[in-house]
């Protein structure tokens, strides 16, 4: 009597009440978007890699589960988070390195856009490992297409520093930038980063895109100073938040540059040089250096004018 083989079932997955046989995937790192909040925006390739994969690489365990639960598929979760990516990495290279397919995903949206996945991929590249994309949601383009502000150019800077000063220093930097802005914020953040945002952005419209593909989603649209109002008066929103601000316009930079000295000749009246410097640079998160060398020259060019 002969013993015949047999052959593992064939992956699969299940949507609209059938089953589909997933197809077959390459060995390698495939990195896969998966939903921001709808679980209707899973791609089928997605459903058919995440299916066909030796393991699932997740940020947060739990919230793939769910993923996975709904659409019938069985793939092993590993976890792999900031927390435990020092560890986890090189057993997932030795594994990628003997002919693994692994999926990577994040909570939701795209992988790598923060999330820790950027080290994996550089180090599974630099070993020769297959890297490919299983393209598909993303917030910060499903909030850039409903802002309703211009598009053609974008910068994404995702969160912010937590505390006021860092975080002026740091939109100072980003004010030259001619595109969009957008950012993640923390609900409870929003209304002082608004705040901050028309404190050193000046006069720019906003949208604050909450909830996007979810039952809740919302955008808010309006003017920095005016938002920033808004919600302070208002208790903080729920939800996860894309913050868009407008790029500069044509006459930002004189705008920005007139305004500065205003606050630095404000500061004058009742400081000396170096202190004033060490108010308006506290203020509007410029560079203390830059504003104490153009407080030199208003203070002097007062002098002259008074002599």
């Amino acid at each position: 009597m002969t013993i015949e083989a047999i052959s593992p079932p064939a992956a699969s997955y299940t949507a609209f009440g059938l089953r589909a046989e997933a197809e077959r995937i390459e060995p390698g790192l495939h990195l896969v978007a998966t939903p921001i909040g709808n679980l209707k925006d899973v791609s089928f390739r997605a459903l058919s890699t995440l299916a066909a994969a030796d393991a699932v690489v997740a940020e947060d365990t739990r919230v793939t589960k769910t993923l996975l639960a709904h659409y019938g598929i069985s793939t092993p979760l590993v976890a792999y988070h900031e927390h435990n990516a020092r560890v986890i990495r090189p057993h997932l290279l030795a594994r990628l390195e003997a002919g693994a397919k692994l999926a990577l995903v994040s909570d939701a949206g795209t992988p790598l856009v923060s999330d820790p996945g950027f080290r994996l991929v550089q180090e599974a590249l630099e070993k020769g490992v297959h890297v490919t994309s299983v393209p598909g949601p993303s917030a910060v383009l499903a909030a850039l297409v409903v802002a309703g502000l211009p598009t053609d150019r974008f910068f994404f800077e995702g969160f912010l520093p937590h505390k006021s000063g860092p975080r002026r220093a740091r939109l100072a930097e980003l004010a030259p930038i001619p595109g969009t802005l957008v950012f993640f914020e923390s609900p409870r953040r929003l209304a002082e980063t608004l705040a901050d945002c028309a404190a050193i952005l000046g006069k720019r419209n906003a949208a604050i895109a909450r909830e996007l593909t979810k039952m809740f989603e919302s955008v808010r649209r309006g003017a920095l100073d005016e938002l920033a109002a808004t919600l302070a008066e208002e208790e903080p929103p729920r939800g996860e938040i894309v913050l868009l601000v407008a790029p500069p316009g044509a006459d930002a930079a004189q705008t920005a540059a007139a305004d500065l000295d205003a606050k630095i000749e404000e500061a004058l009246t009742a400081h000396s040089v170096k202190d004033a410097a060490s108010v308006v640079s506290a203020a509007t998160g410029q560079p203390r250096r830059q504003v104490y060398a153009r407080a030199l020259e208003l203070a002097a060019a007062k002098q002259h004018s008074e002599g």
